[in-house]
C-alpha cells in the first residue's frame, strides 16, 4: 500500500534530542562531535573513524588547505577512492571555508579537465591510488590525503573562517544542453534543510550504506544525514559493489537504510528480493520505479519500508517521496508522493498560473533547499531559477521541467517538458551528447534520443549520425565519445543516416528518426581455441540475454554491443549464480569479451580453496 501519512512508524532513535541550530554543515558536525565524540562516524570494513577522530583530522587538513590559499567560497576539488579519508577531505574543505567540488573517477580525463579549468584550477585533494593512476590536468596544487593524513596529535586551534549559511557547500556537475556539464552550487542551508527533514526521524537512518558515487547528488543524503544526526556512514569497498557484496555489507554492518537507483532496485527485486529483509528503509528513485519490483521486495521483506524518492541536485537532493509498505498490490505507476518538510511544490501552466485540480502542470519547487544556482553561469541560473510570483518579492523557485498532476497519494509524474530525459537515474541533456559526437572527425551531424528497449527495461540513449564522407567507423565514434563523456552519456546504439529528418520549419524531427536495429554480432573472426566449450557457450548465452540480443561470439565486446554498468552488474550476478564463482562488476568491465571473461573465471576458480581443505 501507499502510506498517506508519509511517515512510517519505526523505533526511537538513540541520537535524540535534537542538536542546537548551526548555520553551516561543518559547524553542525563539530557540535555532534562534541556530543558523541567516541561514537563511530564512518566505517569501511575494519577501518573506522570516531566523531572525534574525523573532526580532528579534518581540522588539521583544513589548516593545510588554508596554508595553500583556500579561503571563503573557494572550490576544493576532490578525486579519491571511497574510504574514510574521502570523508576527512570533504569535511576539511568545508572547515577551511571553501566548498568541495567532487570529481567522478569514472569520468573521462578531458571532462574532469574542463570542470577544473572552469573552477579556476582549484586545489585538488587526491589519495595515493588516484595519484598513481594519473591525475587530470587543469587543477592547481595537489594535496595527497593518504592513510596518515591528520592522524597525529589534536586539532590546531582557531584560525579558520566563520561560516555562512548561504555560502556554497559543494558544486556537483550535471549534464548540460550546451555540450558542457553545469555545476550546481548547493548551499549549507540547503544541505541542513535536507538533514533536518522529519523523514529521517525515528532511528531508521542511523546506519546508512553509501553506495552512490560521492560526485552524485544522492551522496548528500548518504553523507550528511547520518553524520549530522549522530549515526554511522558505512562505506563499501572501492568500485561498484554487486548484489552479493551489498547483501554481505547489510548483514555485517547492521545497515538500517540505503539508497539504490531504480534500475539497481529492479535488479535486486529480480535476483535477490530478500536482500533488504533486515533493513528498516530502502530508498529508490531517479527514474521510473517498477511497481512489480516494489511488490517483489515487499513480499520478501514485509517489515521493510520502501521510499520512492524524487528530487534534483538543484534542490539539495530529495524533494518528495512516497512511502510504500506491505502488503503492496500494484495498481498503476508509483507516485512521486508528497513534498518533504521545507519544500514547496507548485504545478503551474506556461503563464506561471496554478493549474486547476486534476490538471497537468510543470512542477516548480521553492523553499530554503534551492541551490544558489549554476557555478559561473548567471544566464543559465536565470533561466532555471525564476521569480516566484505567488509569494513575497525576491523569492525564487526552480523549474524542474517535469510535468505532474495531483493524485490521491500526492504528485504523479506525467512526462517531461523539452528534451531532457532520465537515463539510469541521471538527468541527461541529449544536447551535450550531440555536441560531443558532432566534434568527432568524420561526423557532420548528430542527434540523440532516449528509447525504451522492446520488452521493457531501462531507457537507453540512441545516436544517429550523418557522415561527412562514406566509410564512417561508428565503433571509432563510440570510442571517442567514451573518452569524453561519462558512461551514462555514451549512447548504447549508433545508427548512420544519410540525413537527419527535419520538420516543415527546418527543426530536427525526432519522432521521424527510425527505430534502431537490434545489434548484431561482430563480424565473424577466425576460430578461437576455447578453454571450455560448454562454459563459453553458457557465457555467450548470458551475455546475449543481458544485452537483449539473439547471440554473440566469444570475441564480441560487451561495450561494442551497447553494454553499460548496470547491465554489467546484472551479468556478474547471473554468472555468480550459474558458476558459483564470485565475480565483480570490475571483472566484467575489465574482461569485456566472453573469451577474456572465461579466462578470468578460471583464474578465480583456482583461487577458491575447496571446503575439504579448510582447516
Amino acid at each position: 500500500m501507499v502510506s498517506t501519512s508519509g511517515r512510517p512508524s519505526v523505533a526511537p532513535s538513540a541520537h535524540s534530542p535534537a542538536l542546537p541550530a548551526a548555520c553551516t554543515v561543518h559547524e553542525r558536525f563539530a557540535a555532534q562531535a562534541r556530543r558523541t565524540p567516541d561514537a563511530v562516524a564512518v566505517a569501511q570494513g575494519e577501518a573506522v573513524l570516531t566523531y572525534r577522530q574525523l573532526d580532528e583530522r579534518a581540522e588539521r587538513l583544513a589548516h593545510e588547505l588554508a596554508g595553500c590559499g583556500v579561503g571563503p567560497g573557494d572550490p576544493v576539488a576532490v578525486l579519491m577512492e571511497r574510504s574514510p579519508h574521502l570523508v576527512v577531505a570533504i569535511l576539511a574543505a568545508l572547515k577551511a571555508g571553501g566548498c568541495y567540488l567532487p570529481l567522478h573517477a569514472a569520468d573521462p580525463a578531458e571532462r574532469m579537465r574542463r570542470v577544473l579549468e572552469r573552477a579556476g584550477s582549484p586545489v585538488l585533494l587526491a589519495d595515493r591510488a588516484t595519484r598513481e593512476r594519473g591525475l587530470p590536468e587543469g587543477g592547481g596544487r595537489t594535496v595527497v590525503v593518504d592513510a596518515d593524513a591528520g592522524a597525529g596529535g589534536g586539532a590546531p586551534a582557531g584560525g579558520l573562517p566563520a561560516g555562512d549559511a548561504d555560502g556554497t557547500a559543494y558544486v556537483i556537475h550535471t549534464s548540460g544542453s550546451t555540450g558542457e556539464p553545469k555545476g550546481v552550487a548547493v548551499t549549507h542551508r540547503g544541505v541542513l534543510g535536507l538533514v533536518d527533514d522529519s523523514a529521517w526521524d525515528g532511528g531508521a537512518h542511523d546506519r546508512v550504506l553509501a553506495l552512490a558515487p560521492y560526485a552524485f547528488g544522492v551522496s548528500t543524503y548518504e553523507l550528511w544525514v547520518p553524520l549530522l544526526r549522530g549515526g554511522t556512514m558505512v562505506l563499501p569497498p572501492p568500485g561498484s559493489p554487486g548484489v552479493r557484496t551489498v547483501r554481505r555489507l547489510i548483514a555485517e554492518h547492521r545497515i538500517t537504510a540505503l539508497h539504490v537507483t531504480a534500475g539497481l532496485f529492479r535488479l535486486f527485486a529480480e535476483e535477490a528480493p530478500d536482500s533488504f529483509a533486515t533493513v528498516a528503509e530502502v530508498l529508490t528513485g531517479g527514474d521510473t520505479i517498477s511497481p512489480t519490483a516494489v511488490r517483489r521486495v515487499l513480499d520478501a521483506c514485509p517489515d521493510t519500508v520502501v521510499r520512492a524518492m524524487y528530487g534534483a541536485t538543484e534542490v539539495s537532493s530529495f524533494a518528495a517521496c512516497a512511502v510504500l509498505t506491505a502488503p503492496f498490490t500494484p495498481s498503476g505507476p508509483i507516485p512521486v508522493g508528497r513534498p518533504l518538510d521545507t519544500v514547496q511544490a507548485r504545478l503551474l501552466d506556461e503563464e506561471l498560473r496554478p493549474v486547476p485540480d486534476g490538471g497537468t502542470g510543470e512542477l516548480y519547487l521553492a523553499g530554503e533547499r534551492l541551490a544558489a544556482g549554476y557555478f559561473g553561469r548567471p544566464d543559465l541560473t536565470a533561466e532555471r531559477f525564476v521569480t516566484d510570483p505567488h509569494t513575497e518579492p525576491g523569492v525564487r523557485m526552480y523549474r524542474t521541467g517535469d510535468l505532474m498532476r495531483r493524485g490521491p497519494h500526492g504528485l504523479e509524474f506525467a512526462g517531461r517538458v523539452g528534451d531532457q530525459v532520465k537515463i539510469r537515474g541521471f538527468r541527461v541533456e541529449p544536447g551535450e551528447v550531440e555536441h560531443a559526437l558532432a566534434r568527432q572527425p568524420g561526423v557532420a551531424h548528430a542527434a540523440v534520443v532516449a528509447r525504451q528497449p522492446e520488452g521493457g527495461g531501462e531507457k537507453q540513449l540512441h545516436a544517429y549520425v550523418v557522415a561527412r564522407e562514406p566509410g564512417l567507423d561508428l565503433a571509432a565514434v563510440r570510442r571517442a565519445a567514451a573518452e569524453e563523456l561519462p558512461d551514462y552519456l555514451v549512447p548504447a546504439h549508433f545508427t548512420e543516416l544519410a540525413a537527419l529528418p527535419l520538420t516543415a520549419n527546418g527543426k530536427l524531427d525526432r519522432a521521424a528518426l527510425p527505430a534502431p536495429q537490434t545489434p548484431r554480432r561482430a563480424a565473424e573472426a577466425p576460430p578461437v581455441s576455447p578453454v571450455d566449450d560448454a562454459r563459453q557457450e553458457a557465457l555467450c548465452a548470458l551475455f546475449a540475454w543481458v544485452l537483449g540480443i539473439p547471440s554473440i561470439s566469444p570475441d564480441d565486446s560487451f561495450f561494442a554491443l551497447g553494454g553499460q554498468s548496470l547491465q554489467a552488474m546484472r551479468l556478474a550476478t547471473r554468472i555468480e549464480a550459474e558458476f558459483g564463482v564470485e565475480v565483480t562488476v570490475g571483472d566484467v568491465l575489465n574482461h569485456p569479451t566472453v573469451a577474456e571473461l572465461d579466462v578470468r573465471l578460471r583464474e578465480l576458480a583456482e583461487t577458491v580453496v575447496p571446503p575439504a581443505e579448510v582447516a
